[in-house]
């Protein structure tokens, strides 16, 4: 049986914000988008060539119940969080978080030749988990598979599966698909992805047609393609800085643009459950926020010094 593959429901532009102490990025969803992305709460994208625009870093700061997701793809930042856990990340390199119960944590990029530039990403808990241990799980680049295909598909898998492969982070709670795509000009790629997951994309560079089935073929209706290539002004296009959510199926296709095309592909099991959300914590009521900020408050915030590295 062929798979049913998803069409494109939405496309967001992002808006330009300041974060931190001083960061300027692009926030491409957030909290305006709940529950559209259900278990995804927030995807910002940071990068400039300036360090004024991203040196005052993120200081110490709390997150309860979420993980927060950093892919560096330029750059390095430096990290530190009160289970102990201090390093660097460096380009290639993902910090995927789990809050829990309760962390402190400071993200503080270090200036760069050139562009600086990388995302983050929040994944909420279900509420079973949101108070439960905190956990740290940094990733080094060298050890993050990457399928590198004949026609010049490139796949970088952080999480999931691709072609029987995979990635290195594991035994999150949403059973996730975090993937990093290059596509060749004119090449085609396809996911398979659970039904009932969210699923969406985020173009990084060039552009591709993102919903083949959502477009009239040449001849009938539009035409999606001008001498070979896919026409700019397609619906179903995308090129750098959107993010595409799809809407429900078991297969996401993609067919990149005479370009080629570089996005990131994720999807979640969504949780389905309320979303009470005050700054850097997410959890289900308002009386669960309340004790979260009382516990800042009292300094009983942090539940646990055990530190869990486990990938």
């Amino acid at each position: 049986m062929s798979p049913t593959v998803r069409t494109v429901s939405r496309k967001f532009r992002g808006a330009e914000t300041m974060e931190g102490a001083g960061v300027r990025l692009r926030r491409m969803f957030g909290n305006s988008e709940v529950p559209l992305l259900d278990p995804f709460l927030l995807l910002d994208n940071f990068g400039s060539t300036n360090p004024e625009d991203y040196l005052a870093g993120f200081p110490w700061h709390p997150h309860r119940g979420i993980e927060t997701v950093t892919y560096m793809l330029n750059g390095t930042t430096a990290h530190e969080d009160s289970l102990g856990n201090k390093g660097v990340i460096g380009s290639g390199d993902v910090q995927w978080m789990s809050a829990g119960s309760g962390i402190m944590h400071q993200e503080m990029p270090k200036r760069t030749e050139g562009l600086l530039s990388g995302f983050q990403l929040w994944v909420n808990l279900p509420h079973a988990q949101k108070m439960e241990t905190p956990a740290y799980r940094g990733v080094d680049a060298a050890t993050i598979p990457v399928l590198k295909e004949e026609d010049g598909r490139e796949v970088k898998v952080i999480a999931g599966t691709y072609h029987g492969v995979e990635g290195p982070v594991r035994h999150i709670p949403v059973d996730p698909i975090y993937l990093d795509v290059r596509l060749a000009p004119g090449t085609e790629f396809e996911q398979p992805t659970k039904p009932g997951y969210t699923a969406f994309a985020q173009v990084m560079d060039g552009s591709g047609l993102f919903d083949p089935m959502g477009v009239p073929a040449v001849g009938e209706g539009p035409p999606t393609l001008y001498n070979g290539s896919i026409d700019p002004d397609a619906e179903a296009v995308s090129g750098p800085g959107h993010t595409v959510l799809y809407g429900d199926g078991d297969a996401v296709r993609i067919r990149a643009g005479d370009q080629g095309v570089r996005f990131l592909l994720v999807s979640g099991r969504p949780l389905h459950e309320p979303v009470a959300w005050y700054g850097p914590i997410v959890m289900n009521s308002r009386e669960e926020i309340r004790q979260a900020v009382s516990d800042l408050q009292h300094g009983t915030f942090i539940r646990s010094k055990k530190v869990i590295n486990e990938v």
